[in-house]
């Protein structure tokens, strides 16, 4: 299993409302649990890894900028023939979803943060981000 590999995992299970989530890949077995959630049974340790290099927090974004809050496949419409969740120029509420990432065949909603007008889209549908990266621009 590889860091891009378990930060995406991290991060799915962070935007979701599951408390546990397990990943196996080449024999290796990885258990995330979120804190304060009972574990049902113990964690599979994985194989001794060498020391990494601590990840650089992501740069904050600048105002108006809404960003990924993890890596995976954006989608601009709820599905292929239905129109997109959000154009240019439109008004938005907090709340009103504006995207869906899909991450490991799980697809997070990403709902807006604050009232606002949708200035610009950032990227395509179908296009992988990462986390931290802006989507839309919101003014």
């Amino acid at each position: 299993m590889d860091r891009i590999t378990i930060k995406a995992l991290i991060d799915a299970l962070e935007a979701s409302d599951l408390a546990e989530l397990e990943y196996s890949q080449d024999g290796a077995t990885l258990r995330l649990v979120k804190a304060g959630c009972a574990i049902a049974a113990p964690a599979v340790a994985l194989p001794p890894r060498p020391p990494a290099l601590p990840d650089a927090p992501p740069p904050a974004a600048p105002p108006g900028e809404f960003c990924s809050p993890l890596y995976g496949v954006v989608h601009l419409r709820p599905s292929p023939n239905a129109p997109p969740f959000v154009q240019p120029g439109q008004a938005i509420r907090a709340g009103q979803s504006l995207c869906t990432v899909e991450a490991m065949k799980a697809f997070t909603e990403l709902r807006a943060e604050t009232d606002g007008v949708v200035q610009a889209i950032l990227v395509e549908s179908g296009q992988e981000v990462e986390s931290g990266q802006p989507l839309f621009r919101i003014v």
